[in-house]
């Protein structure tokens, strides 16, 4: 499922029409990634939890010429799903 399949699907299941269901799908992603940002973490209940999680640097190698390379650190988004996703997937 791509963003425009969701907003359909929301757009279908709520009576909604497609532009609003595509503002309410664009708020929704601009909430989280401005919460992100700030730090904070997201948590949905029953749903999930949209975290960041810091990535240390080191250093790499290029693997064509086997030049050591430096690796910046880094912030990388993270997402742990719920209890209530987990029973609904098995």
């Amino acid at each position: 499922m791509n963003k425009n399949d969701l907003i359909q699907k929301l757009a279908d299941q709520t009576g909604l029409s497609k532009n609003d269901a595509a503002k309410a799908v664009e708020g929704v992603f601009t909430i989280i990634e401005a919460t992100l940002k700030a730090g904070d973490e997201v948590r949905l209940t029953g749903f999930g939890v949209f975290a960041v999680a810091s990535r240390a640097g080191g250093k790499g190698r290029n693997p064509q010429t086997g030049a050591e390379i430096p690796i910046k650190p880094s912030k990388q988004p993270r997402f742990r799903p719920g209890k209530q996703l987990k029973d609904a997937l098995n």
